[in-house]
């Protein structure tokens, strides 16, 4: 299993990141999570003048084996054809990628499909999609960790390229029912909460990928009386959220802002914490998607998402419309004049 070495910031420079906060030409506190998220980005930076450099946004793409329960509005062949999307710059991330200026890496983790060799296109392929977890774990535990692998392989490439904030994204039918399921495990949550319309589904659609993941999950827990956070990742996963997984903690060990899209990033974010809790100091949420279970995620953290745009898409969609919020947070701290400067009046302690 890969190691990473995830430090939490050294605080020491909070108290300075504040007072030179609190100097600016503004109310103290008035420009409230511009101000939060500016100390938290010099902290992981250890800098009171951070700066963002060349911003990616990696999509990992997977099939899923329970996909053929019906849990999910659309067809399995949908994942290889967004594929060909992504590639040609039509879908929904990629003009929000050109919009805020990231740059994008398609990732082949595990698509049940043959795609010719692409410039575009990363092949980091497990296999052809994942077993159905229904009867059997998705993956082994060795092909678990092989994805958080190849995860972290793809960010140090961004990461050579002199990235230094990050977003994820996925594409495979059926893993809002991964993510559902990890959830329930790992904020014991109760797992019809857990579970929501993904990608579309009526109430009918919704109770029977319940039904689905409820027999799904007694089944694992007749012969798994206990289990560790690996376990659940590969009996559960898709390559492409385990891959995910990977990846942010590359992106934590390597002390990169990570922009945490919506309800399956969050899961993967959880599951990433589960193994080093390091890892949350360097997220930024940066929305609260319309699937219903992600709230609940939210809350669990205890954290405050960006935006609320009732976004269901994925692909990493929410995460780079929140990139001018932490744009807007960074320039705030290096551009806005000190009282001092301008011989303003202070007038608060």
């Amino acid at each position: 299993m890969i190691k990473f070495n995830i430090e939490k910031p050294d605080q020491a420079i909070g108290a300075e990141l504040q007072k030179k906060i609190d100097n600016l030409t503004k109310p103290k506190g008035a420009l409230g999570m511009l101000e939060e998220l500016a100390i938290q980005i010099g902290l992981i930076q250890q800098t009171t003048s951070p700066q963002l450099s060349t911003p990616y946004n990696i999509v990992f793409a997977a099939d899923h084996g329970v996909a053929v329960e019906g849990v999910s509005l659309s067809p399995q062949e949908v994942t290889f054809q967004m594929i060909s999307n992504f590639i040609s710059g039509g879908a929904g991330v990629n003009f929000l990628a050109r919009q805020h200026g990231f740059k994008m890496k398609i990732v082949d983790s595990g698509v049940n499909y043959d795609f010719q060799p692409n410039p575009y296109l990363v092949d980091k392929k497990i296999g052809k999609g994942t077993a159905n977890y229904l009867y059997s774990a998705a993956m082994s535990k060795e092909e678990a960790e092989l994805a958080i692998k190849h995860g972290a392989d793809v960010v140090s490439e961004c990461k050579a390229d002199g990235c230094n904030i990050i977003s994820f994204g996925e594409m495979g039918i059926g893993n809002t029912s991964s993510s559902a399921v990890w959830m329930s495990y790992f904020t014991n949550t109760n797992l019809k909460e857990c579970v929501g319309a993904g990608c579309g589904l009526d109430q009918k659609g919704v109770e029977h990928k319940y039904d689905v993941l409820r027999r799904a999950c007694e089944n694992f827990n007749q012969n798994h009386k206990e289990w560790d956070t690996l376990e659940i990742l590969s009996y559960f996963g898709g390559f492409e959220m385990v891959m995910a997984v990977g990846g942010m903690l590359k992106a934590a060990e390597e002390k990169m802002i990570i922009l945490v899209d919506g309800f399956i990033m969050t899961s993967c974010m959880i599951a990433a914490a589960r193994m080093y809790p390091e890892v949350l100091n360097y997220a930024v949420f940066g929305h609260q998607s319309d699937e219903s279970g992600h709230k609940i995620m939210l809350q669990f953290l205890n954290v405050k998402p960006l935006l609320r745009l009732d976004f269901r898409l994925g692909e990493g969609t929410g995460a780079i419309c929140a990139y001018p919020i932490v744009d807007s947070a960074v320039r705030m701290i290096n551009e806005m004049n000190s009282f001092e400067k301008i011989m303003v009046t202070k007038y608060f302690d």
